[in-house]
């Protein structure tokens, strides 16, 4: 008990330089580009990024997009999923609740409450560093998504070293039949970019094949 809170001393005394708004679990009620309460708005307007033509051409019309981006810490990893061509976008990703640092530096100790939502940056292309989209069909995409609501309902807390947004992201990737790095306490960049290897950088999946 006594190193645990000794531990928990130590984290918060470091991080007392850490901005809250740049934390990685800022919340996505945070200013975007000097506009709040424009999250909302956004994520709604958002364009993702055109599929490729071998997923049109295979009527692949959904994606799932595993993505990385910076923040004051490790960085943060999250996706995007919804269908090709549509301007709004769906982000899911696992982060301490509240607008507070106070969570987050907890959060290297104990469990901590979360939040499976868009967070301060995730729309923002210019905070990017890494992404591996692939696509699937209609009904592939079905199970995904409805698999991606599922975790979001059920990932009520976050923990830096037992369950981050790199496992959370990483769950999503093992239903959807792919290989993933062995460890989620990779920095969010190079876990992502070894999904991406790992894979042989596939464009798209399908789940018949692997459930």
């Amino acid at each position: 008990m006594r190193l645990a809170v000794a531990a928990c001393a130590a984290v918060l005394l470091a991080a007392t330089h850490v901005p809250a708004a740049s934390a990685q679990g800022a919340r996505a009620t945070a200013s975007l580009n000097g506009k709040p309460q424009e999250v909302v708005r956004v994520a709604q307007g958002a364009r993702p990024r055109a599929a490729s033509k071998k997923g049109q051409k295979t009527g692949n019309r959904y994606y799932v997009d595993f993505r990385a981006r910076t923040a004051a810490s490790y960085g943060h990893a999250f996706v995007w999923y919804g269908k090709i061509n549509e301007e709004q976008v769906e982000v899911a990703g696992l982060h301490p609740a509240g607008e507070s640092v106070i969570p987050y530096i907890m959060g290297h100790v104990l469990f901590v409450p979360a939040e499976t939502g868009a967070s301060y940056g995730d729309l923002d292309e210019q905070y990017l560093t890494a992404s591996y989209r692939v696509t699937l069909n209609e009904a592939d995409a079905e199970k995904v998504f409805a698999y991606i609501k599922h975790r979001q309902a059920n990932s009520p807390v976050w923990n830096a070293a037992v369950y981050n947004c790199v496992a959370f992201i990483r769950d999503i990737a093992s239903f959807m039949g792919l290989q993933t790095p062995a460890s989620h306490l990779l920095y969010p960049e190079d876990w992502v970019n070894q999904l991406r290897e790992l894979n042989g950088g596939r464009k798209t999946v399908s789940l018949s094949t692997v459930q």
